[in-house]
């Protein structure tokens, strides 16, 4: 039987990735900070990158649905035989690169040493390494975007935005992220490259913030203020400690476009995202 390990397997991606394998018939090993009961074809290690339960060290696929860095280090230090990796990056790694934010270009200069390392070591133990790289990820009520702006505007009974927000997105479901990690796996083609992975539709970000209102109960209003009332607004929300996260970069971001090319995905490994079509389930923490 074909075994697998699976890092950050009780996450957003990783719990529909494992459901995917366990139906393909793979004997899935998958790692959570937490101790979980075994269930059939699905045994559970507790850990994290840096200790854990004993690994399999021979194993025919080994799949990260984590922090992009602290996988890469594990692989580094990892004495594998194995002939597959699939690791989960992101598409911060351009977007954030020429940011006026300095952690946010840090993060970008460590997401691209991190692909760097996992190519480097993956050849030096004659591995296939595949990376992927979701825009704005959802579906699961624990992504750091859409589901915050539904949590806000259900506390707030609204949701402001600047004026202009028509900064083109891709919001992409977690199912379709779990499909691509599951089609690397029987995709020769893929081996040693990195794919974006955009949503199905592009889209405003005022239209993606309306739509997820739209599906709440009861439906928050829309609010498009005036840039400087907008800023204002955020400066006295993080005081207050209402809206962290949300800094003039996010804000800034709003009026640009992060739009990235299926073409590649879709031709190595049949990838054909879903439409932005959102139901209330998708953003119950």
């Amino acid at each position: 039987m074909r075994q697998v390990l699976v890092f950050g397997g009780s996450g957003q991606i990783g719990r529909p990735l494992l459901a995917r394998l366990r139906r393909d018939g793979w004997r899935v090993f998958a790692l959570s900070r937490e101790r979980r009961a075994d269930e059939p074809g699905l045994h559970w290690l507790a850990g994290d990158f840096t200790q854990s339960d004993p690994l399999p060290r021979r194993i025919d696929a080994v799949i990260s649905c984590g922090p992009l860095d602290l996988f890469s280090h594990w692989l580094e230090q990892a004495e594998l035989d194995c002939r597959r990796v699939i690791a989960f990056g992101s598409t911060s790694m351009a977007t954030k690169r020429e940011s006026a934010s300095a952690a946010e270009r840090e993060l970008a200069a460590r997401l691209h040493a991190a692909e760097a390392r996992v190519f480097a070591r993956a050849g030096e133990l004659g591995i296939a390494a595949t990376l992927l790289r979701p825009t704005l990820v959802y579906g699961a009520g624990r992504d750091a975007t859409l589901t915050r702006i539904a949590g806000l505007a259900q506390r707030w009974r609204c949701f402001p935005l600047p004026r202009g927000a028509i900064g083109l997105r891709q919001p992409v479901h977690v199912d379709d992220l779990a499909a691509a990690a599951h089609a690397c796996l029987s995709s020769p083609a893929s081996h040693g490259r990195a794919y974006d992975l955009p949503g199905g539709e592009t889209l405003p970000y005022r239209e993606m913030a309306a739509r997820v209102l739209a599906v709440l109960k009861p439906r928050p209003r829309l609010i498009e203020l005036p840039s400087p009332v907008f800023r204002l607004a955020v400066a006295a929300a993080q005081v207050s400690g209402r809206a962290q996260g949300l800094d003039l970069q996010a804000v800034a971001r709003m009026r640009s476009d992060l739009v990235f090319d299926a073409a590649p995905a879709q031709r190595d490994l049949g990838y054909a995202p879903r439409m932005f079509r959102p139901t209330p389930e998708m953003f119950e923490p």
